[in-house]
Parts: C-alpha cells; structure tokens; sequence
C-alpha cells in the first residue's frame, strides 16, 4: 500500500439507505456514534468513500457487500505476554455484552486516519479509539507501538439487523498502560494468559464476538506463542511484538468468509 492519502468522494454519492431504522430504543451516546464516518473499501482495500456507522453495519447494506475498513488492536503485558481483553458494554448496539480483544473500531474517513503508508491511519485511529475506550492515557501510546500483521476480510451477523463486513487490520502491541475503563464502552477488562483464554472459550457461560474467535483459532494463538518464543530468545526478560515484524501475512488480506 504505497498511497499516502486516498481522497474519498462525497459522502451523497455513496449513500446506501439508513433511513427508517429507528434507534430511540438504544443508548444516546452509541447513537450518536453511529454517525461517525467509516472508509468504504472493495475487497482489494482500495477506499472510494464514506458512510456513516450505522449504514455500514446494517445487514440489509451487508448483504449488497458494502465493506468498511477497521482495525484490531491486541495489547499485551510486556512483563508476562498476559492479553488485555474487554467486555464490550451492554450499551453497544452491535455484539454487545460479549467478550473481544483489547480493542476493535474503525478508522475514521478523516486526513489523519486515512493515511495508508505504514497503517498511519489505523494507528492513529488505534491511538484515539484507546482512550476513548479503555481511558488508556494518550501520551502512553505511540504510532511505533504497534506491529501491524496482517488484514483479514470477515463478515458476521449481530442480530438480524446490525453486523459487521470489514476488512480488518490487526495490530499487536506490548506496552505498559493504565486503565480507567470508559461503561459506556467497556463492562469489563482482563489481563489474560493463553491457557486462560482457551478456558475462557471452553466455557459457555462466556460469549465472544466473531470476529475475536476467528482470529484466535486462526492466527492468534500461533503469533503469540511464536511472540513468546523469541522474546525470550532475546534475553530482555521482556515481551515484544515487535519480534513478529514484517511476517509472512503481512502483504496478505487473509479471507475468512
């Protein structure tokens, strides 16, 4: 991805239709998040446009195969390899309730967000969506904290009106942060080892969003343990992401439809 900044057309000449769904029964303020603007994408990653939050996560756009692009950060504890998950807030309106890695949103059709060389933009939307969500203090995140793996194309239902077809950057980060959890967002947050995590998912009483299982079951669990492996091969005594730069997915957009 060589292009710096993609210029998107105006909003009007991709609108698909939102209207009539009404959102008086859902929380305020993920209502008014719903008018956030996300990037449209072919399946190539190309972006072309804009719509709101809410017209790309309705299934009726869906099924015409609007896709948007959006991230996932994964953040673990540099001391022991421990994974930061959250619950997402009953308040959501898409998947709420339900277990998910440290952080998954969407960077934004703004100049600062849509700047592809070396993700800039998904990690500048990484660094907003942090705070946001988990009050993560700013000035403890950098651009560099990130290492950027791989995309996966993916789509999931929520319910039979709202749910997700994106194509998704996943970042890993290894970083000591502190945690003041926005409720409107996050119900709950853990650090977590491997074994944990798989007893997590063996549980029933526990319910996860989508695309948090696919990436587990498909990529997850070999990238962190390969984390583990040469971190320690290092010597620093500390766990780095950064020893998975430049693998061999990285070029890829890995489909799991």
């Amino acid at each position: 991805m060589s292009t710096t900044i993609v210029e998107t057309a105006p909003a009007s000449t991709f609108a698909l239709p939102a209207a009539g769904v009404d959102l008086e029964s859902y929380d305020e303020e993920q209502v008014r998040l719903m008018e956030e603007r996300c990037i449209l994408i072919n399946e190539k990653d190309e972006a072309y446009g804009e719509d709101s939050k809410k017209t790309c996560h309705l299934m009726s756009n869906i099924s015409t195969g609007l896709l948007h692009r959006a991230f996932s950060v994964f953040l673990f504890r540099p001391e022991d390899g421990r994974l930061l998950l959250q619950k997402r807030a009953d308040e959501k309106i898409t998947f709420p309730g339900m277990w998910t890695n440290t952080c998954c949103s969407h960077p934004l059709s703004i100049r600062a967000e849509l700047i592809e060389e070396n993700q800039a933009g998904v990690r500048a939307a990484a660094i907003r969506k942090l705070p946001h969500e988990l009050g993560i203090p700013a000035e403890q995140l950098k651009p560099e904290d990130f290492t950027f793996l791989t995309r996966i194309h993916y789509l999931a239902p929520s319910d039979g009106l709202w749910g997700e077809h994106e194509i998704d950057y996943i970042l890993f980060c290894t970083i000591d942060v502190d945690l003041e959890l926005n409720p409107n967002e996050v119900s709950d947050a853990r650090y977590v080892s491997k074994a944990e995590l798989e007893a997590m998912f063996s549980d029933p009483s526990n319910s996860f969003t989508p695309w948090f299982r696919l990436i587990a079951q498909n990529l997850l669990f070999p990238w962190w343990d390969e984390m583990l492996v040469k971190s320690k091969a290092e010597g620093s005594g500390k766990i780095r992401a950064g020893v998975l730069e430049n693998g061999e997915k990285v070029g890829e957009i890995v489909k799991m439809l």
